[in-house]
C-alpha cells in the first residue's frame, strides 16, 4: 500500500486520528478501549483487503469496527465499579486497577485487612467491603474471586491455611450482606505469590495482603 494513493491517505490521515484518540487522557479506559481496538483492527482489514485483491479503504472500515467492539470488553458496568471502589477507598491503601484480563482488582494491604496470624477482619477494612457488597446486590452477572496472602515466615502447613481463612473471612462478611456466596470463589496462595521482598519487615507486610477480583460474566 503506497501512501501516494489517495485512499490510502485516507487510510493513513483515518488511523492518526484513530491512535491520538486511543492516548487521549480525557477518555475513559472503555471509550480508549474502543479507540485502540479500532485502530488495530483498521490496520488489519487494510492489509488483510489489500492483500487479497480488495480494496484497504474498505477493509479498513470493515476491520475497524470489529477491532472496536473487540476493544471494548471492559464494559460500562465495570467502569463505573471501579470508579465506585476508588471513591470508597480514598486513603485507605487500597489500590484498585483494571488487569489484563478485564477484571476488576483490589489490592488490600496488610495493615487495614489482617492482623498477624489472624483471619478477623480489621474494622478498618468492613467499609471497604460494605460498598464493595451494596454495588453486587442487584447485578448477579458480577461474579468475586477472593485470594488471600501471607507473609514467608512460618511453613506452609501454617501459612497455606491461614491465607484460605483470611479470604473465607472476607467471602462470610459479603455474604452476610447480601452477596450470594454461590457467587464467589476463595483461594488460599500461602507465601508462594509475593509481590514484594521477602527479607524486609516492610517488603514482608506488603506480602500479607488479600486481592479481590470482580468480573463481568456478560463479557464473555
Amino acid at each position: 500500500m503506497t501512501l501516494r494513493h489517495p485512499a490510502a491517505l485516507r487510510l493513513a490521515a483515518a488511523l492518526s486520528v484513530l491512535s491520538l484518540l486511543a492516548g487521549c487522557e480525557t477518555m475513559s479506559e472503555r471509550e480508549r478501549g474502543t479507540a485502540t481496538g479500532a485502530a488495530v483492527g483498521a490496520v488489519a482489514g487494510a492489509v488483510i483487503g489489500s492483500a487479497t485483491g480488495g480494496r484497504a479503504g474498505t477493509g479498513a472500515v470493515i476491520g475497524a469496527a470489529a477491532g472496536a467492539v473487540a476493544g471494548n470488553l471492559w464494559s460500562k458496568r465495570m467502569e463505573d465499579k471501579k470508579r465506585e471502589m476508588e471513591r470508597a477507598t480514598a486513603g485507605t491503601g487500597v489500590q484498585v486497577v483494571r488487569t489484563a484480563d478485564d477484571q476488576l482488582k483490589l489490592e488490600v494491604p496488610s495493615d487495614i485487612s489482617f492482623a498477624t496470624g489472624s483471619a478477623a477482619i480489621e474494622p478498618r477494612l468492613r467499609p471497604v467491603l460494605d460498598a464493595f457488597a451494596s454495588g453486587l446486590g442487584n447485578e448477579p452477572q458480577l461474579r468475586v474471586r477472593i485470594v488471600g496472602h501471607t507473609d514467608s515466615t512460618g511453613s506452609d502447613a501454617v501459612n497455606d491455611p491461614l491465607s484460605l481463612r483470611r479470604a473465607e473471612s472476607v467471602r462470610n462478611y459479603l455474604s452476610d450482606r447480601g452477596v450470594a456466596a454461590s457467587r464467589i470463589e476463595v483461594f488460599g496462595r500461602g507465601s508462594r505469590e509475593p509481590v514484594a521482598s521477602t527479607a524486609t519487615p516492610d517488603g514482608r507486610a506488603k506480602n500479607r495482603r488479600v486481592e479481590i477480583f470482580l468480573r463481568d460474566v456478560a463479557q464473555g
